[in-house]
């Protein structure tokens, strides 16, 4: 949990003050647990809307009782990729996502996405998004993750935390708005893929744990001296 003091008023509001307030905040992130692209697809689909906790859960009994290429997820038992998904609220469709992901694989990379990582980034990307689950943000995620572009991603709480800050604004749509706050913050953003990659997980869990949909708690912020929403007295309300 946080332990540091919220941000003072008059704090700078360059992106690179705020990611060093939110380091202060939660302390430097750890690497990412799964940087390889087809582990990292697996991780995303293996337990449907489940959090952070059960989803690695679910992800660490499928490398144990099964295994993480795609020819051990062809032949396991549905039973037992049935009884893994239930770490989420569909465990049939998390086992069938599964077997998805790991046919796709053999058919169209012969078992190895490795060299995906090594094309254009908009080829990258399009390899990736034949996969469930996997749009624009998330292969840019697995990129990123991967180490082979330097490319800025964002779930939804990391959206939510830079539409807040004025980075971009929301639309209708979730992909208007992502591209939105993409374009917005893309002048500040870090070069290098550490960076960046820090930057989506600080920028991730204050979207999960303080600036959060519905009742995010602004008074104990470390941003919100200079948070658009904290200013125009959105605290405490469920859009953004």
């Amino acid at each position: 949990m946080p332990r540091s003091s919220p941000g003072r008023p008059g704090a700078s509001r360059s992106l690179r003050a705020r990611l060093a307030a939110l380091r202060r905040f939660y302390g430097k992130p750890k690497p990412p647990a799964v940087t390889d692209p087809f582990q990292q697809i697996l991780l995303e689909n293996v337990a449907y809307l489940a959090d952070d906790e059960r989803r690695a859960e679910a992800f660490a009994r499928l490398r144990d009782r099964v295994g993480l290429a795609p020819k051990k997820i062809l032949e396991a038992p549905s039973s037992v990729l049935h009884e893994i998904g239930r770490k989420g609220i569909v465990p049939a469709s998390s086992a069938a996502k599964l077997r998805e992901i790991a046919a796709i694989a053999l058919r169209d990379f012969d078992g190895d996405l490795r060299s995906v990582l090594d094309r254009p980034l908009e080829d990258a990307r399009k390899a990736l998004r034949k996969f469930p689950s996997i749009g624009e943000p998330a292969a840019d995620r697995i990129l990123l993750f991967a180490g082979s572009h330097a490319v800025f991603s964002m779930d939804s709480n990391a959206l939510r935390v830079l539409l807040r800050l004025g980075y971009g604004k929301e639309a209708k749509s979730y992909s208007a708005s992502y591209r939105s706050a993409r374009d917005a913050v893309a002048p500040e953003l870090p070069g290098a893929i550490p960076a960046l990659t820090e930057a989506y997980q600080l920028l991730r869990r204050h979207g999960q744990e303080i600036c959060k949909r519905a009742h995010p708690l602004c008074d104990g912020c470390p941003l919100r001296a200079g948070c658009v929403y904290y200013r125009s007295g959105g605290a405490g309300a469920s859009a953004a």
